[in-house]
C-alpha cells in the first residue's frame, strides 16, 4: 500500500522536523545564559508552538545589546564629582557601614559614583509634576533634554510641544529622545513643529523591520529624564500623556516624580547623552563646543544622591540589586510602592526575609492595574508575603503608578523601574538613591497618605477557583512579564 508508506514517511519527517526545531531552539535560548527558570520558560512556552515560536523568540526574546559608554563625558562629570567626595566625606564616614556598602555596590554594577543636590524635592501627581517641569523649561537659557517611553500627542503633551518650540525658537538647543514603541501615536504632522523650530527629535529602537538583522521590539528605554542647562533634573514615574494629569482627566493615574538641583543633575545629563548617542549614532566628540554648557561646575550640596541605571547592555542589573541590597539593610521599615509587583526569587527573599526579622515591610500595589495577566501574577504572591508578616495593601481609588522604596530614614528610592523582570533585566530604566532624611520623611508620608485610599489584603480572603486558578496560572508566566 503506497499510501500507509507514505503517510509513515510524512510522520517520521516531521517528528526529525520538530525534534530538531526543538533541539536548535533550546541551544540558541540556552546559549543566552539567563536565568535557568527563564530560560525553561522560553523553551517549554515555546516549543508548544512549532514555528509561530521561533518568530515570537526572534522579535521578542532576550538579545545580548551594547551601548557605549562615553568615557570621556564620564571622566568630565567624575572630575567635577571630586568637590561633592570632599563635602560628603564627614556625612559618608557617619553613615551605617550597610548604606556605605550600598553606595559602593551601585557605583561598582552601573560605574556611577555618589553626587550631591542643594535640593531635592519630591512632586506627587502628574499636575504638580509638569508645572515643575514646565517652570524649568522656561527658565532655560542654554538647552533642554527630554527622554521618555511615553510621550502622547495629548493635551499636556501638545503643550509640552508648544513650549519646547517656543525655547527652541529662542536659542535653547533642545533634545528630545522617546520611545519609539511607547510612544507610537506621535506622527509626523505633530513632529512637524518641532522640526521646523530646529528641535533635535530621535527615537529610541525603531520598531520598523530592516533597521536591524534582529529587531530590539522588546527592549524600550522606560526611563524618564528632564535635565535643563545641567543644573535642574527630574526623574520618576510620570510620563507626558492626559493619563497623568488629574486636571485632565479625574481618573488619571496616581504616580510621583522628583526634582533635582545640584551635581547629581550630571548623572542624569550623562545617562540622556549617552542614549542619545546610541540612539542618533550623533559623535559625542562633536559636542566639546557645549560640554561646558551641558556639564556646568555647580556647588556641591549636603544631601547625598546616586543616580542608578540599568538596562539590557549591562548584565549586572543595578537597580534590581540596589532594591534587594536596601531591604537587606532596613531596620525597621522598608516601604515598597509599585504597579507592577513580579519579583524574582532574590528580591521575594528580601521581602520576606525582611519580615521575617521584625522589620515593618509593607507593600502597595494597584487593585487592578492596566495588565490584567501581570495583576494576576502579582496576587499569587500575597499568601506568600503575608505569610512571613509582610503588610500587603492595595490601592483602591485609581491606577496606582508610583515606584518607590523607603528604607528607614536614611534611604529612599524613586524611579523609571517597576519591581518586575521587565524592568530589572529588559527595559532601560534610571532611578535616584537619595541617602538622608530629606526624601525618606517625604517619601514615608506619602505612602501613609496613599494608604488612606487602599485596602489590606488579608491573609484569609475568601477567592473562588477560577481566581486562584488564574493567578496560579499567570504566575508561570512571571519570569516572562
Amino acid at each position: 500500500m503506497i499510501l500507509p508508506e507514505l503517510s509513515h514517511e510524512w510522520k517520521t519527517g516531521l517528528s526529525l522536523a520538530w525534534s530538531g526545531y526543538i533541539a536548535v531552539l533550546s541551544i540558541w535560548i540556552v546559549m543566552q545564559k539567563r536565568a535557568p527558570v527563564s530560560t525553561m520558560s522560553w523553551i517549554l512556552s515555546l516549543a508548544l508552538l512549532p514555528f509561530a515560536g521561533f518568530v515570537i523568540y526572534y522579535f521578542l526574546g532576550p538579545q545580548r545589546l551594547r551601548k557605549q559608554r562615553l568615557k570621556r563625558l564620564r571622566s568630565r562629570a567624575s572630575a567635577f564629582a571630586q568637590a561633592d567626595v570632599a563635602r560628603l566625606r564627614d556625612a559618608a564616614q557617619n553613615a551605617p557601614p550597610a548604606l556605605q556598602q550600598m553606595a559602593k555596590l551601585g557605583t561598582a554594577t552601573c560605574g556611577l559614583p555618589v553626587s550631591s543636590a542643594v535640593d531635592v524635592e519630591l512632586l506627587s501627581g502628574g499636575a504638580r509634576t509638569f508645572d515643575a517641569i514646565f517652570e524649568a523649561v522656561r527658565a532655560a537659557r542654554n538647552h533642554v533634554h527630554l527622554e521618555y517611553y511615553i510621550f502622547e500627542p495629548d493635551r499636556i503633551g501638545t503643550a509640552l510641544r508648544d513650549l519646547l518650540v517656543e525655547r527652541a525658537k529662542q536659542g535653547v538647543t533642545v533634545r528630545l529622545l522617546i520611545d519609539a514603541l511607547g510612544s507610537k501615536r506621535v506622527g509626523r504632522k505633530f513632529m512637524a513643529p518641532l522640526h521646523e523650530a530646529g528641535v533635535k527629535v530621535a527615537l529610541f529602537h525603531d520598531t520598523k523591520i530592516g533597521r536591524r538583522l534582529r529587531p530590539v521590539t522588546n527592549y524600550r528605554t522606560h526611563r524618564k529624564i528632564v535635565v535643563c542647562d545641567g543644573r535642574v533634573g527630574f526623574t520618576g514615574g510620570v510620563n507626558i500623556t492626559d493619563e497623568e494629569d488629574k486636571r485632565t482627566r479625574p481618573d488619571a493615574y496616581h504616580d510621583v516624580h522628583l526634582r533635582i538641583e545640584g551635581s547629581a543633575v550630571r548623572w542624569l545629563q550623562t545617562t540622556f547623552l549617552e542614549d542619545w548617542t546610541y540612539a542618533t549614532g550623533e559623535d559625542p566628540r562633536g559636542m566639546d563646543d557645549v560640554m561646558n554648557a551641558m556639564l556646568p561646575q555647580l556647588e556641591a550640596g549636603n544631601i547625598p544622591v546616586q543616580i542608578v541605571t540599568s538596562g539590557p547592555d549591562n548584565a549586572m542589573e543595578a537597580i534590581h540589586r540596589m532594591h534587594v541590597e536596601a531591604i537587606h539593610s532596613a531596620t525597621h521599615r522598608a516601604w515598597l510602592t509599585t504597579p507592577y509587583f513580579v519579583p524574582g526569587e532574590p528580591a521575594l527573599m528580601a521581602l520576606t526575609s525582611a519580615a521575617l526579622r521584625g522589620v515593618d515591610v509593607r507593600l502597595l500595589v494597584p487593585r487592578r492595574s492596566d495588565s490584567a495577566i501581570v495583576s494576576a501574577a502579582a496576587r499569587s504572591y500575597f499568601d506568600e508575603l503575608i505569610a512571613a508578616g509582610v503588610k500587603v495593601w492595595e490601592y483602591k481609588a485609581r491606577m496606582l503608578h508610583s515606584k518607590t522604596l523607603v528604607v528607614d530614614d536614611h534611604c529612599a528610592m524613586i524611579g523609571t523601574a517597576n519591581f518586575d523582570n521587565r524592568s530589572f533585566r529588559l527595559n532601560f530604566e534610571v532611578c535616584a538613591v537619595v541617602y538622608g532624611p530629606e526624601l525618606a520623611r517625604p517619601l514615608a508620608a506619602q505612602f501613609e497618605t496613599d494608604l488612606h485610599s487602599s485596602g489590606a489584603v488579608r491573609a484569609h480572603r475568601p477567592q473562588n477557583f477560577r481566581i486562584r486558578l488564574g493567578d496560579a496560572i499567570a504566575r508561570l508566566f512571571s519570569p516572562l512579564l
